[in-house]
Formats: C-alpha cells, structure tokens, sequence
C-alpha cells in the first residue's frame, strides 16, 4: 500500500468538497504556467480584444510560448490570474468534482452499480453547477494570463479586474461566455470524471492493480488525454470569446463561425499540445492529491472520533 491506507467508511460529502477544492488548487499551482501558454496560444491570431497578446511575439509550441514569455515579459508573467485561478478552484472544483459522487448516487437512487448514462448525468450536471457559480473567476483569470506587460497591463490586481470588467462591460462582462463554459464544462466534467471512474473501475475489476496510487495515477492519465481530444474545440471558443472586446462576437456560435472562416477547422486546436500537457498533468496531480486527501480527512476524523 503507498500512500494514506483506505478507511472502512466512506469518505462524506463534506470531506469530498473540501478535498477536491483543495485538491485543484494544489493541480493548478503546480500546472499554471501550461494553462497561461494554453491561454496565449489559443488567442494568437485574434484581430482584437479587450486584452492580448503582444503584437510582435509569436509563440511556437508549448515551450517557445514560456520561453517568449520568459524573455518578453519576465518569469511571473506565467502566473497572471493565478489568484482568480486559486479563487475558481475552490469554487469550482468543489461543486464539479466534490458533488459528483453525491449528484450520482442521487440519480443511481443509491444504487453501488451507476450505468454510464447515470455517470455522464452527473457529470453534465456538477459541471453545469460549477460555472454557474464560478463563471467571473473563470473571465478574470482568462483576462489576466491573455495580458501581455509590453502590450500594457490593463489590470493591475484581482479586485480592479472584477471592478473594470463590470464597470466597462456591466456585470453581464462578469458572466461573458457562460453558454460556451457551460458546454464546455458539461463535457470536460464527463470526459474527466467518467473516465477516471471507468478507467479505475476497469482496472480494480480486473484485479490489474489495487485502489493505490499507480491505479490512481493511470486513470487520472488517461482522462486527461480523453478530455483534452474532447473538449479542445469548446475549450479554444470559450477563451476567444470570454478574451473580446465589447460587440467583436454577437454570439459563441458566432465566435466558432468567424474563427473557421478565417483560420480554418485547425484554429480550434489551437493550443492542443499544452492543453494536453496541462490537463494530463493537472488531472494526476488533482486526483492523486484528491484520493490521499480524502482518505487523510477521514482518517483524522476517524482517529479524533475514536475513544481513548
């Protein structure tokens, strides 16, 4: 056994949002900066917008993208937003991720054997919720890592995003692309948490290896691969739209029209290779983080329950 041991009760509901919060935030410090080359890389080619990148630097590939940000902008520029990512994640996650398990028993009506629809359910489900709580966050952390310093910063903190955003925009500015992230998150959370649970299920099932951290590790690799293939379209039109300025996109099926007549089907994967690495990299450190920290949370409680 590596890592924490599994408890004999199952983990509440509580421990399960706090941890996937907690859990995200962890992922996400550790993978930002492939997030902000993501970010750069899916608006390069944009003709304007409220905030971009800087016209002379023309990012290739994951590392050219960090490096030119490196040199152009300095090493913090590749945390931009981290503070609203921070912010997203304990909002976001906890809903998306935390609520799953409880969203699919409540539609298995507590059934131990989920059907792949009722899975799929709940993942559109907690994914939906979550943007709906989240969806500023989401537009200021976007906002802050499409900002290039040479190009002018346009926010100088956190608080001064929220309040330009919907003083410049109206508070609709705050919620700018929620249809798009709603998509997108209804698919990334059924792509991301099914098959982890299917690619887990499958391995326990088999007896190929045990509830420990290399099961762990591969289902969470595995996810993120399947839901970088599926959700980089959406992904690409969520940034675009949620990055222009005021009256560019009348709509996000708008935004997806203009960027296939003018760049072609190919403009929505842009960002593909980082947004792989992002997503395979974060899903692991998330779910790994995520299982150790449930079954530590419980342990705790267990251990501060139990009579001397």
């Amino acid at each position: 056994m590596v890592g924490f041991k599994a408890t004999d009760i199952p983990p509440t509901a509580t421990v399960k949002f706090l941890g996937a919060g907690t859990a995200a935030c962890i992922a996400d410090l550790i993978t930002f900066p492939l997030d902000t080359a993501k970010v750069r890389l899916q608006i390069q080619g944009e003709s304007q917008g409220p905030v971009r990148a800087t016209a002379g630097a023309q990012y290739r590939g994951v590392l050219g993208t960090i490096l030119t940000m490196v040199r152009t902008e300095g090493p913090r520029s590749l945390y931009n937003g981290l503070v609203a990512g921070l912010q997203r994640q304990m909002s976001f996650a906890s809903v998306r991720i935390g609520l799953y398990d409880s969203v699919k028993q409540f539609y298995t009506k507590g059934s131990e054997h989920a059907s792949i629809g009722s899975r799929l359910l709940a993942g559109s489900t907690t994914g939906a919720l979550a943007v709906a709580v989240a969806q500023p966050t989401d537009v200021v952390k976007v906002r802050f890592q499409a900002q290039a310093r040479a190009g002018g910063r346009r926010y100088q903190s956190t608080v001064d995003a929220y309040k330009t955003i919907a003083r410049e925009e109206g508070f609709g500015g705050l919620w700018k692309g929620t249809s798009p992230n709603v998509a997108r998150n209804a698919i990334v959370n059924c792509a991301e948490l099914v098959t982890y649970d299917l690619i887990k299920d499958a391995l326990l099932k088999a007896n190929l290896m045990t509830d420990d951290l290399p099961c762990h590790f591969t289902s969470a690799f595995g996810a993120g691969f399947c839901t970088t293939v599926i959700a980089s379209p959406v992904d690409v039109v969520k940034t675009r739209y949620m990055n222009s300025a005021l009256g560019q996109y009348s709509s996000a099926g708008h935004c997806a029209l203009t960027m296939l007549q003018k760049e072609g089907p190919r403009a929505f994967y842009k960002g593909f290779m980082p947004s792989f690495l992002r997503l395979g990299s974060w899903n692991v450190v998330m779910f790994v983080t995520y299982e150790q920290l449930k079954r530590a949370l419980m342990a705790a409680c267990t251990s501060r329950e139990a009579p001397f």
